[in-house]
């Protein structure tokens, strides 16, 4: 196995930074494998979010050692690779049978010393189960981080989103409280001021 070469995750990762307009990248490169006696090496990069488009399909690049295959792709191993992984465990839309519905680009390289191509003219990597078993499993595993990042996402979304709420109810119960404690300015206030440092802590926890 010491015969490939790789891209490796962080020329991977800085690759797609430099083309893509994205708020988040992950790259992996799996451990060497064999099909047929042959070794051969998975490397994924994902980017998503920024300036890609949410309303379309994401899009696949494709690549045996280090060329790019522009044709063919729905006969690839790559393309069914992406297509029957688990998008939505990740906190991405997809729609049965389809590619994952995100502002995302999915990179697939495979390294090796015999790419088994569909035909003579290398546009489409054949379907070898061991080579679509490793593609997979780093597309899993690129797909578990974009998840955390997703959550994450939502998470700071929800936060902002409550806090939005405190900053415009406070003033109000401030009010009330004011009129049935009958407090003065000084004292509602305060009281505003206690709230909101209340309702704040209660929601980090």
């Amino acid at each position: 196995t010491a015969c490939l070469s790789p891209i490796g995750e962080e020329l991977l990762q800085t690759g797609l930074q430099e083309r893509v307009s994205a708020d988040y990248f992950a790259a992996v490169t799996r451990p060497p494998a064999v099909y047929r006696g042959n070794p051969f090496q998975i490397e994924v990069g994902l980017a998503y979010g920024g300036k890609l488009p949410a309303d379309e399909l994401a899009k696949v690049m494709r690549f045996a050692n280090r060329v790019p295959l522009l044709y063919q792709a729905s006969a690839c191993a790559v393309h069914k690779a992406v297509l029957t992984s688990a998008w939505r465990n990740y906190g991405v839309q997809q729609s049965k049978g389809a590619l994952p519905s995100a502002p995302m680009v999915i990179l697939v390289h495979m390294a090796s010393v015999w790419v088994p191509f569909t035909s003579e003219s290398k546009e489409a990597v054949a379907h070898y189960p061991e080579i679509i078993k490793e593609m997979k499993l780093a597309l899993q595993e690129a797909g578990r981080r974009l998840g955390k990042h997703v959550k994450r996402q939502a998470r700071e979304k929800d936060a902002l989103k409550k806090q939005s709420y405190i900053q415009k109810y406070i003033p109000h119960i401030g009010d009330a409280l004011q009129e049935i404690l009958a407090l003065d300015d000084p004292a509602r206030e305060e009281l505003v001021v206690i709230l909101t440092d209340t309702l704040e802590r209660s929601r980090k926890f």
